[in-house]
């Protein structure tokens, strides 16, 4: 699954916004959170510190990014001292840490739990003290209509933010609702390159499943884009293009074998619920969820 995306341009806008400025991005050894300090260093940022629990994955995203403007950070958004020690001279944070696999979230209810509402919650508590200018939390579309205990996880995440944006006039904050990522790390397409090299069958759950997919570049160029946007704890959620995952495992191998939905999965995900569309500002690429509105 490769990129459409055209060579990238500097955008003027995001310009404006990065420039000079300190950014955090907790979760930043994970897929969106390395493509996005990868494309925050194209601008004349002043510094951007990466916290994450992953010692390894940090000493090879350093080495990777080979920039003196970057910060390697270990550390655990559960402990509230180093959330506040993470965040402090910073502009702009960017939440991506999360526990995000589908099947371990559910068997392991407490520590989903504790990192993806207590880590948001010390984070927002973070911000609350060191007065960042913006703070936006990455969301799922499993937030919408949540069927699993992530999805329910990352909809409080949602509120928290929302709350948090509607009385903290110190700091913007926003959430970024979007579905999958093809380029993710440990997702299907991980399993289904794995099953073809050994000349397995592709397991799909159900021969209708279909879900929403960006490529990281488009998530990451959206989630930068957002910056000149939020104001008062929105929902930013883009219109993304569904596949019906028959199709895109065909593209790979058509030998396929049914295993069964998983714990809590749906045939389709919902991006946005009837209820949010109510209250939402239709544009040409997104929808704007707005739980507040200045009075």
């Amino acid at each position: 699954m490769t990129s459409s995306s055209e060579k990238f341009k500097i955008n003027p806008e995001i310009t404006r916004e990065l420039k000079n400025k300190t950014v955090l991005i907790t979760g930043g050894s994970g897929s969106v959170g390395t493509e996005l300090a990868k494309k925050i260093l194209r601008y004349p940022i002043r510094q951007i510190r990466i916290l994450d629990i992953n010692e390894h994955s940090l000493f090879k995203l350093n080495h990777t990014l080979n920039d003196s403007r970057v910060r390697v950070l270990l550390g655990n958004i559960l402990d509230k001292d180093r959330a506040e020690m993470a965040c402090r001279d910073v502009d702009i944070i960017f939440h991506t840490a999360a526990v995000k696999n589908i099947e371990i979230s559910e068997f392991n209810p407490i520590e989903t739990i504790d990192t993806n509402i207590n880590g948001t919650v010390n984070m927002i508590k973070a911000a609350m003290k060191t007065k960042p200018k913006k703070f936006i939390n990455i969301s799922t579309d499993k937030a919408a209509n949540p069927s699993t205990l992530y999805g329910t996880t990352k909809q409080l995440g949602e509120r928290l933010t929302s709350w948090a944006g509607a009385h903290f006039a110190s700091t913007k904050f926003a959430s970024i609702r979007f579905g999958n990522v093809f380029e993710a790390n440990g997702n299907v397409f991980e399993i289904w390159e794995e099953e073809n090299r050994n000349n397995k069958p592709l397991s799909i759950t159900h021969p209708d499943m279909k879900r929403y997919f960006f490529h990281v570049d488009e998530v990451t160029d959206f989630i930068l884009t957002i910056l000149s946007e939020m104001n008062l704890g929105e929902i930013f959620v883009p219109k993304m293009k569904q596949y019906p995952m028959k199709d895109l495992a065909s593209k790979i191998s058509k030998k396929h074998k049914i295993i069964g939905m998983r714990q809590g999965e749906k045939l389709e995900e919902t991006l946005i619920t009837d209820d949010e569309l109510k209250i939402a500002t239709n544009k040409k690429n997104m929808w704007i969820i707005s739980h507040y509105s200045k009075k």
